[in-house]
């Protein structure tokens, strides 16, 4: 991996006697897209303010971007573009006035100027004079990356940026995505889309704070030791609960007209649907995606609020 620009270990924070984040340890490295990926309530909006210094974890600690996460936390935060869940700017301002308030908040040089590239480089420059309240949900996120990239930070932490956001906006918004990074811009981006976790160029997985998988999606794929299968045939979805209760099934999911059966026990997984091998249903090994993995990994996984 190449030089780190986070590296942090033993990371921890509660709110109200409740562990939301228990002992994350991660490394980035520069210039890297790495997907944060985990269910609702997992600690992952936590951690990301943890990294960039808007929290102070209870205990832990480490570096992004060379300083110190708790020490040099003022630092870190000039150097980092943060995009929250929600849009943040000013609905009431105009694309480029909101544009401009940043450019004053970061004390930039050169404002005009700079707001103009940012307007040019993610086609808003038509939109300028419309108030940002107007936009639709992918041209507010295209103008909230705007914003967050403006003073050229070192790194970028994207919390759930295209919840909500139509296909092609998203398409349209991860192109960007890669293009900053291929310019050097580190990226922690948190999502529960799997196909832009494909789109990384690696992925954490956190459930109920604890960072339970690491590596490239392949890796996490090959570390689950899942097994799947893959069933077709007319009617073969109604089978679904019927398969469920098997002993070695630990993951049923139909997918249009077929259906998915996963465990990690290969001989359990084959004699649960072996009654069902036969005409004309057709079954076939398949390669367990990523959805399925990350469905059996919060299936293990225990719920902070028991």
């Amino acid at each position: 991996m190449s030089a780190a620009a986070i590296d942090v270990q033993g990371l921890n924070k509660s709110f109200g006697g409740r562990r939301v984040v228990k002992d994350v340890a991660i490394r980035v490295g520069e210039g890297r897209i790495t997907g944060f990926l985990g269910p609702n309530g997992s600690g992952k909006t936590t951690t990301l303010r943890m990294l960039c210094g808007l929290l102070t974890p209870d205990s832990g600690g480490g570096t992004a971007l060379g300083l110190d996460i708790i020490a040099d936390a003022a630092e870190i935060k000039r150097q980092t573009g943060y995009m929250t869940q929600r849009f943040s700017l000013y609905e009431d301002l105009t694309v480029a006035e909101n544009l401009m308030f940043a450019a004053r908040v970061h004390e930039l040089d050169r404002r005009s100027e700079r707001v103009d590239a940012a307007l040019e480089q993610l086609g808003l420059a038509e939109r300028r004079a419309q108030l940002s309240g107007t936009l639709s949900g992918g041209w507010k996120q295209r103008l909230a990356l705007a914003a967050a990239t403006l003073h050229e930070p070192r790194l970028l932490l994207l919390d759930e940026p295209t919840a909500g956001v139509d296909p092609l906006a998203r398409r349209t918004f991860w192109d960007e995505i890669h293009a900053l990074a291929g310019r050097g811009l580190t990226v922690l981006v948190s999502t529960h889309y799997m196909d832009e976790a494909e789109r990384c160029h690696d992925i954490a997985y956190i459930a109920y704070g604890e960072l339970i998988a690491r590596g490239t999606a392949d890796e996490v794929i090959a570390q689950s030791q899942l097994h799947t299968w893959r069933g077709e045939g007319p009617g073969i979805d109604r089978l679904a609960r019927e398969i469920a209760g098997k002993p070695g099934v630990e993951m049923v999911a139909p997918f249009g007209l077929a259906l998915h059966i996963s465990g990690t026990d290969p001989a359990a997984l084959e004699a649960a649907i072996a009654p069902y091998r036969q005409p004309p249903l057709r079954w076939s090994p398949a390669e367990p995606t990523l959805e399925d993995v990350f469905i059996h990994l919060m299936a293990h996984a225990r719920d902070n609020f028991q």
